[in-house]
């Protein structure tokens, strides 16, 4: 039987969250999940209450294996597409979500936790060493870095703001400003905090026994730092949700309100799918909160249902 009250799409930690909460509720959930974390480069996650330090990979098996004792069945595979079905007489909702290999299931709700991918500048080393000495988050990984010579990468709008934040984890950072236009206001600032600037391009981060030991730059000097943080482009893997023709914002954002419901009745979605800044801990958070408000909404339909059949078999 391929026919489930909830297929999630997606099995990081806002999905396995979702699919926990729903199993729990007696729900019959497939969570199907196409194998690539956003996190998975990363050798820990951090700031996840009671759950810090330990491997990504770790916290998605045993979500896994969660979900799995409370009778949801986790499904290796990607999907290609989802696709309203005729609703029944009583307006039930219905959902064909098909997958890579041809499979087909059937859902009365779908919840879209595909998370997003990370577009890094095209220097050479900066994509070898993401996840590992070349950061994003400061809050997941500074207090690892905390005191380490430190560079900040520029060449976006909020690397000047990403530089001051960076600062509160070490007081030898260095703003490489890799084609940011600074102005006098903004160096003033950054002297202010002792944030050198560097105005010279940066060929490349220099590797020694796989470690980062340094930015080279285009005049030929290595400037010594074990560790860089760069803001990458968030580019949303929401590709299922446009398809089916969700709202999204003046930035493209597929929006979902405070629930994750979507402007599409019966298609939710939480974590980094439609939310870059979300967390570890806030992508699992949301999951559950999308889980609550699914349910109830089945059970709002589940109540139409029963009454239209008894309605039915009454005598006219």
């Amino acid at each position: 039987m391929n026919e489930y009250d909830v297929v999630v799409v997606g099995g990081g930690a806002a999905g396995l969250s979702a699919a926990l909460v729903l199993t729990r509720a007696r729900r019959r959930v497939a969570v199907v999940d196409a194998g690539n974390p956003r996190n998975a480069p990363a050798a820990h996650m951090h700031g996840f209450l009671g759950s810090d330090g330990l491997p990504p990979s770790e916290l998605l098996a045993a979500g896994r294996g969660e979900v799995t004792g409370y009778g949801g069945q986790v499904i290796s595979g990607k999907v290609v597409g989802v696709t309203p079905c005729d609703a029944s007489a009583a307006g039930a909702i219905r959902f064909e979500v098909t997958l890579e290999n041809g499979v087909a299931l059937e859902a009365r709700r779908v919840l879209v936790t595909t998370g997003l991918r990370d577009e890094v500048p095209d220097i050479p080393g900066v994509a070898e060493r993401w996840g590992r000495d070349l950061l994003h988050c400061p809050y997941c990984h500074g207090h690892e870095v905390s005191g380490q010579p430190i560079g900040v990468l520029g060449g976006g709008p909020e690397a000047v703001a990403r530089a001051h934040l960076i600062a509160q984890w070490s007081g030898d950072i260095v703003f490489f400003a890799n084609g940011t236009a600074l102005t006098p206001e903004q160096r003033e600032q950054l002297a202010a905090r002792a944030v050198e600037v560097v105005d010279v391009p940066v060929v490349r981060l220099v590797v020694e026994d796989d470690l980062l030991t340094g930015v080279e730059l285009a005049d030929g000097r290595v400037v010594r730092r074990t560790a860089v943080f760069v803001r990458p482009e968030f580019v949303p893997n929401d590709t299922l949700l446009t398809g089916l023709r969700c709202a999204t914002d003046e930035s493209g954002w597929v929006v979902v309100d405070a629930a994750g419901r979507t402007s599409v009745p019966g298609v939710s979605a939480a974590g980094n799918a439609v939310n870059p800044r979300a967390q570890v801990i806030t992508a699992a958070g949301e999951g559950s909160t999308a889980a609550i408000a699914i349910n109830n909404d089945l059970v709002d339909e589940d109540v139409a249902t029963a009454v239209a059949e008894v309605r039915q078999d009454l005598p006219v």
